[in-house]
């Protein structure tokens, strides 16, 4: 344990604040700094480098580009490959497991053992690996790599340590799965077909045993070549040749017949009576045109042949629809007797897999269900029922439904916010699944000691948004939002949607969730933010919309006018609503691009709209137009509940809005919040001609006398120290609150740089994300202008009360997929090249004043050129002034600076404890009145004095950019530690989270690395390089949680979760869930004395006998290479144990052979039976016979 003495905030009104350059402030990495006070402080850190482990712990939603299927019909789990080389096992709830090929090579196929508990994966790279699945985490046992022929076709037989390889070449090979060893016993092609065939029959593409003689293999061959090989003689017993290439080969369970499915749209089905010619040919979906001929089909890609006791046979295929009918989308076709059933997919079919009742070939089958294994789904399909309805899937397979445009992770939720999201989600769930359970129930799983509740949130292109629970590392949907139902739909031709985002208008870019209150704010693309509140009842509602006019105005135009409109400020003395006659423009009309002005992107209801129980909206605010511009898309925002504040701001500018009184309080640039604090002391801009100036927020000054003259104002009008600075501000009437503009009022003098021109956003479906552009300036005195390096507008983190943004990646950027910055050499660069965007808010319990002796409410603001303000505000306390008299604010001028743009704050007490942000519980606004019970705002605030009154007032405060980390001590503002993180990269993402009963500071930078440092003193504690962030799709979801945890989607489909707590990567293996279970192998059916006894399987065929090392010898060393695979300690065990595995084969052996004794008995019963009859015929014959002559024959 270390010890850290700190200085409390003892200094004088007089001291000045530490900033970035300051001698006190100190340059080197974690460097406590000295200020004389009389108090010390006590912060007694306890996390250490031991408590820190970066693994993945398990992934959520749908295999990205599947490639493979396969299914353990005894143990009942399912296998899904894919092309990045990863393998998905899905069970039973809870039992979903995820394993990555080192090499990252496409799977091509799978195999299990069946009821053996292992896998037999082949690749593209024509490796062949052995999984273990006895494990938690599975591991590959061995590994078999071909060197000079490539791998097309796997098949292992049933309770068979003999896996059967087809290749390119047309050759088939043979692989004992023991040892992972390639047999001497090779098919060459050239032998399989006859020696007068000139042409090569092309590489393999079916094998399979014949169910009546497991020593029969068939082998087709693309071009239609169809062999079945005598495995013990070494020669082929019959050869068919086809004029189609052949797809798939299926099996009638007697054995005596089989169906090829081909690639003119045929299914043909043979009989080994007479091969040459196919005993039946039809096109299922071909029909015969008027001149006589066929229509020309598509290839019938798999075929799956299955008979049943009591109906007859199923044949099912994909594929094989007629060219003719084009946009049909793909379909699975099921015949059953004379009925067909088309069903149709979503996306196109890549495997499907009819499940039965049986592993043995050559019995009956039984099928009960299909699963089917789409580009982007996966679907099982009932066929016990005539009109074969869909299982409802139990697995998270549609976060992907419409593509994840951000995520937010929120870890240790309130107990009862689950159930009520369930219940009310479970309302709106789909009907018409089969009422059979889900038919793929392996594994186990049992809820582990160390869960607690979880929800993962989820914003989509289609301005959707979902709920999900993620406790005890299982994820369930609980509750979809759609954000889109506040809006009329865009008609085809108005075009100011499709002028923002021409495909997604309502895509969801951030969001903000405080589950104690149960309030949430989405921020969409279209540069809107919706503000939901929960209920359990319906209600018939207005939505009330807020337009606010949020943008810079551009220095290079001027136009002399006397109506025109400031954006921010309005007159100071106009405290009355002005005739809103300054809108030519209706949201839906159309207008040529250049006239646009004072129009937001998108038109919401007017209507009384009947919302449903759950989050109802109770407030919409958009930007607007501006002189033909659009607006900016929204970078930062926070909401408080306790206060009724939503704030947000762009790279325009800065907005505070009074979400219960439905008024803006503040609307204005990055540049006027500062004042004559400007930290760069940029240049003034020129006013506009024929338009008065005033000073505005340059007169800001820390008295308090400013902050008693605004509560004196009139409730319509909002002030900064005495200056009206929101024309918007107005009390919310009745439909829409609109925006009153002083038309001859004063302007200020505008500081701000010309904004770049717009360009439209991409489709939501692949937003990517605004890399920030550091600048450096060098050769100015000024400590203030030593910046090293400064950033343009650059991405907003997530934390538990804020979620990830998206940004448009500049179209250079985008071609160069690259991380380089450019960099300008002085500070007039910055006036004419950047803008300061607003990157992170955050509201909280504060000292906006160093002079303060207690904490008011405050606002943090953090710009993309590393500054950072407070900004305090005046809230009336008693519940029915809040409602009436208006809240003031008014930024201080306090500044700090640091390296890059702003990321997060964070506030500690001095015990180092997190304080949290008030916040108002939770009170449902639809519930009927009880005039006995009032319903009253409960706050529950987190004051930073009001659990440390023996070490005196004060918090820390940290606040982490994107190169350093900073703590500073409040009210004096002064720099305690500061960590330069990363020089050669930048941060991402930045979270204060908690861990083991502790706080850190958890960063993921752009080079992939993962990093914790301890709070106050910023320690590393922990750097991992974990992920190269080769996709902007990481950048734009990966959050951080508390208990060590963070996620980001892996995939377009794909939520990946992973922990950095040590405590939490220990008891994994108990979270996890169990792949295998014990279960004893079905008993093969009696087939009875006559199939037994007239050809039956007769002779018993000894594998081992074939193609071992005695019988066959050894394989050429330089076909095939064996690669050891690297189990882990848990693989070794279950290695060592194998001698239960041993025995179960030992057990299977013998009941084989038992069953064999059984069945010579039984066949020596027959003929013993066979003779008594042939004795009782003779003796009859010759009783008949024994009178008669000779003459009489």
């Amino acid at each position: 344990m270390k010890k850290f003495r700190k200085v409390l905030d003892g200094l004088t009104t007089s001291s000045p604040g530490v900033t970035l350059g300051s001698p006190s402030c100190g340059s080197a990495a974690g460097t406590p700094t000295a200020v004389p006070t009389p108090k010390d402080i006590d912060i007694q850190e306890t996390l250490l480098s031991e408590n820190f482990q970066l693994c993945k712990t398990v992934r959520h939603g749908f295999p990205y580009q599947p490639t493979a299927l396969a299914f353990d019909p005894v143990q009942k789990i399912l296998a899904i490959g894919s092309r990045s080389g990863g393998v998905r096992i899905l069970g039973g709830p809870g039992v979903d497991c995820y394993c990555q090929h080192e090499s990252g090579a496409a799977v091509l196929q799978l195999q299990f053992l069946i009821n053996e508990g292992a896998l037999v994966t082949a690749c593209a790279d024509d490796t062949l690996h052995l999984w273990n699945l006895r494990q938690r985490r599975p591991a590959v046992l061995h590994s078999l790599k071909f060197n000079r022929e490539r791998i097309t076709f796997c098949h292992l037989p049933f309770q068979s340590k003999w896996l059967y390889v087809g290749t390119e070449r047309g050759n088939t090979h043979i692989v004992n799965i023991e040892s992972f060893i390639l047999s001497g016993y090779v098919i060459m092609w050239n032998k399989a077909i006859e020696l007068s065939t000139k042409t090569h029959p092309g590489p393999v593409v079916h094998l399979s045993d014949s169910p009546k003689d497991e020593g029969k293999l068939l082998i087709g061959f693309e071009s239609g070549t169809i062999v079945q090989w005598d495995l013990r003689v070494k020669k082929a017993d019959f050869r068919i040749y086809y004029d189609e290439a052949i797809h798939s080969v299926s099996w009638h369970h007697e054995g005596k017949q089989f169906m090829c499915s081909h690639s003119d749209g045929s299914l043909t089905l043979w009989n080994l009576r007479n091969t040459s010619k196919p005993f039946q040919v039809t096109f299922p979906h071909g029909k015969i045109q008027k001149d006589g001929r066929k229509e020309s089909c598509k290839p019938i890609l798999k075929v799956e042949y299955k008979t049943l006791r009591s109906s007859e046979p199923f044949v099912i295929f994909s594929g094989g629809l007629s060219y003719d009918k084009a946009g049909r989308r793909p379909t699975l076709t099921i015949m059953h007797g004379k009925a067909i059933t088309v069903l149709e997919m979503d996306y196109p079919i890549v495997e499907f897999m009819v499940l039965c009742e049986t592993p043995y070939i050559n019995e009956v089958q039984e099928p009960y269900a299909v699963v089917v294994l789409l580009e982007k789904d996966l679907i099982v399909v009932d066929l016990t029922q005539s009109n074969f309805p869909v299982f409802e899937n139990p697995y998270p397979m549609d976060v992907h439904e419409s593509p994840v445009t951000c995520t937010a992770y929120f870890a240790d939720c309130p107990p009862d916010i689950i159930p009520i999201l369930y219940s009310i989600g479970a309302k709106h769930k789909k009907t018409g699944y089969s009422q059979k359970e889900w038919p793929i129930t392996g594994g186990t799983w049992t809820l582990g000691s160390h869960t607690y509740p979880e929800i993962i949130i989820t914003g989509h292109a289609d301005g959707s948004v979902k709920f999900w629970d993620a406790s005890a590392i299982t994820l369930q949907m609980l509750y979809k939002l759609k954000t889109s139902k506040v809006f009329e739909k865009p008609k085809l031709g108005e075009g100011r949607a499709a002028e923002l985002v021409e495909e997604d208008p309502f895509a969801v870019q951030m969001v903000s969730w405080c589950p104690q209150s149960r309030i949430f704010c989405v921020v969409g693309i279209s540069a809107h933010i919706i503000l939901y509140r929960f209920s359990k009842n319906d209600a018939n509602t207005q939505i009330v919309s807020l337009e606010v006019r949020l943008q810079c105005e551009p220095e290079e135009i001027i136009t002399p006018s006397e109506h025109e409109n400031n954006p921010c400020f309005s007159e100071p003395g106009s405290h009355s609503p002005q005739p809103h006659h300054q809108y030519p423009v209706s949201p839906g009309s159309r207008t040529p691009e250049s006239a646009k002005d004072s129009v937001p992107c998108l038109k919401v209801k007017e209507r009384v709209v009947r919302v449903p129980p759950g989050y109802q909206s109770d407030l919409v605010i958009q930007l607007l137009w501006v002189d033909g511009e659009p607006p900016q898309q929204i970078t930062s925002l926070d909401i408080n509940s306790a206060y009724g504040l939503l704030a947000f701001g762009n790279c325009n500018g800065l907005a505070v809005v009074d979400y219960l009184q439905k008024a803006v309080l503040l609307c204005m640039s990055t540049l006027d919040l500062y004042g004559a604090t400007d930290p760069y002391q940029r240049l003034t801009r020129s006013p506009r001609r024929n338009r008065q100036s005033t000073s505005g927020l340059t007169e800001l000054t820390d008295n308090q006398q400013s902050v008693d003259m605004e509560r004196s104002k009139s409730p319509t009008s909002d002030h900064v120290n005495g200056h009206c600075t929101s024309p918007i501000s107005q009390s919310c009437s009745a439909g829409k609150p609109r925006i009153p503009m002083g038309p001859e009022g004063p302007r200020l003098s505008r500081r701000g740089p010309g904004r770049p021109p717009f360009r439209k956003a991409q489709s939501a479906a692949c937003m990517e994300i605004s890399l920030p552009v550091s600048h450096t300036e060098v050769g100015h005195a000024s400590r203030r202008a030593m910046l090293q390096q400064f950033h343009g507008v650059t991405m907003y983190s997530h934390d538990e009360h804020h979620t990830t943004t998206s940004y448009c990646w500049s179209e250079r950027e985008s071609r160069e997929n690259s991380f380089s910055r450019s960099r300008s050499s002085s500070v007039s660069s910055i006036d004419r090249d950047t803008k300061e965007a607003i990157t992170t808010l955050q509201f909280g319990e504060s000292y906006g004043r160093k002079s303060d002796a207690l904490p008011t409410p405050c606002l943090w603001v953090g710009t993309s050129l590393g500054v950072v303000q407070l900004i305090p505000m005046s809230i009336p306390t008693d519940q029915e002034e809040r409602m009436e008299e208006p809240v003031t604010i008014g930024p201080s001028g306090a500044v700090q600076m640091l390296k890059g743009s702003v990321l997060r704050f964070g506030f500690m007490d001095y015990m180092g404890t997190v304080i949290q942000s008030p916040y108002e519980v939770w009170r449902d606004l639809n519930a009927p009145e009880d005039p006995d019970r009032p319903r009253r705002r409960k706050l529950v605030n987190f004051s930073p004095s009001s659990s440390q009154d023996a070490c005196g007032e004060g918090h820390l405060a940290v606040v982490c950019s994107e190169r350093q980390a900073k703590v500073f001590l409040m009210p004096s503002q002064s720099c305690l530690f500061v960590h330069n993180i990363t020089e050669s990269s930048f941060v991402l993402r930045a979270d204060v989270v908690s861990v083991c009963n502790s706080v850190c500071l958890a960063c993921f930078c752009a080079n992939g690395h993962v990093m914790t440092l301890s709070l106050p003193s910023l320690r590393p504690l922990m750097d991992v390089n974990y992920l190269p962030l080769t996709d902007m799709r990481i950048a734009r979801t990966f959050c951080f949680t508390n208990g060590g945890q963070a996620l980001y989607l892996s995939s377009p489909t794909e939520i990946q979760r992973i922990t950095y707590s040590q405590e939490m990567c220990d008891n994994l293996q108990e979270m996890l869930g169990e792949l295998f279970t014990p279960i004893e192998t079905p008993e093969a059916q009696n087939r009875g004395f006559l199939k037994g006894f007239f050809g039956g399987n007769a002779q018993t065929f000894d594998r081992e006998e074939l193609f071992g090392e005695a019988a066959a010898g050894k394989a050429s060393r330089s076909l095939a290479q064996h690669i050891p695979g690297q189990g882990g300690m848990e693989g070794m065990k279950v290695a060592a144990g194998g001698v239960v595995g041993e025995l179960a084969r030992a057990r299977i052996a013998l009941d084989e052979r038992g069953q064999r004794l059984g069945e010579l008995e039984d066949r020596t019963a027959l003929m013993m039976t066979s003779a008594e009859t042939f004795s009782k015929h003779a003796h009859e014959l010759m009783l008949k016979c024994k009178d008669k002559k000779w003459y009489q024959f």
